[in-house]
């Protein structure tokens, strides 16, 4: 069950990252990411009955703190790839919020088989080459400008799926919870005092909610991973959304998948296949 939460997750959180890109055509930044975040919090306490838990200290602490990372990973991710390449600046991300809640997972005593540490490595390995872009001449230039962003983003990312994952099975999704009021209010403080908007676009209204929604149930669907198996399994499984964004990009848009991403495609299967051995 790891292995299937883990992998809807990433379909589920690439869909919204493909959604959320239409809908940043048509509205501020800000205004998608903290309305879809808001959209996702009411979700979540609609669903919160449903999916049960228990309020606890350690869900109060490690949600809050998961979401401050969460925020601030979000919005330096953004500006890194406004000022770098997406070719360089996603698979850094990607991976090192891959790599956190791995490094983690190990350090707390979990015990894989040779198989499943295979595939752990081939799957983040899978996941660079799946997120690299090339310029419009079909050549890659790497580019150092947006790195520092890109690192630092990834290493919040990590520790907001780390966190996520500390207060255990018997808080539920309460820890999910509190990481997104945490979320909400840090990412309006930032639009408020940076004097951006909060509110989308008329026109894009519906996919916004829409992807606050899929961002959500992703996030839930990792936390069922996480309870039903291992954290390094869990993260690593949840991070190759970027494979869910580049084939809906694939079949909606119409956008051909370049020789290394399909590559990387295969490498994820190939991936999963060792972990779930």
């Amino acid at each position: 069950m790891s292995i299937l939460f883990g992998l809807l997750a990433a379909a589920f959180y690439g869909a919204a990252d493909f959604c959320g890109g239409f809908a940043t055509k048509r509205s501020d930044m800000y205004a998608v990411t903290a309305t879809s975040q808001a959209a996702g919090l009411l979700l979540l306490l609609v669903l919160l009955p449903l999916l049960g838990g228990h309020f606890t200290q350690h869900a109060l602490l490690y949600g809050t703190i998961g979401g401050i990372c969460g925020a601030g990973g979000v919005l330096l991710l953004y500006h890194a790839l406004s000022i770098g390449k997406m070719g360089v600046v996603s698979p850094i991300t990607a991976v090192l919020a891959a790599a956190v809640p791995v490094i983690a997972g190990f350090a707390r005593g979990e015990r894989l088989s040779t198989w499943q540490i295979a595939g752990i490595a081939i799957a983040l390995v899978s996941v660079v080459l799946i997120s690299l872009s090339t310029e419009s001449d079909g050549q890659f230039e790497f580019s150092t400008v947006g790195v520092r962003e890109a690192i630092a983003s990834g290493v919040l990312l990590g520790a907001y799926l780390l966190f996520l994952s500390l207060a255990g099975r018997d808080a539920g999704v309460y820890p999910l919870l509190l990481a997104r009021v945490a979320s909400v209010v840090v990412l309006a403080l930032c639009a408020a005092a940076l004097r951006r908007p909060v509110v989308p676009a008329r026109g894009s209204v519906a996919i916004v909610l829409f992807t606050g929604a899929l961002d959500m149930g992703a996030n839930v669907l990792y936390v069922l991973a996480v309870y039903a198996g291992y954290l390094s399994i869990a993260a690593v499984l949840t991070s190759l959304y970027p494979g869910s964004t580049v084939l809906l990009a694939r079949i909606i848009l119409g956008e051909r998948l370049a020789v290394v991403q399909k590559i990387g495609v295969a490498l994820a299967l190939a991936g999963v296949a060792l972990i779930a051995s």
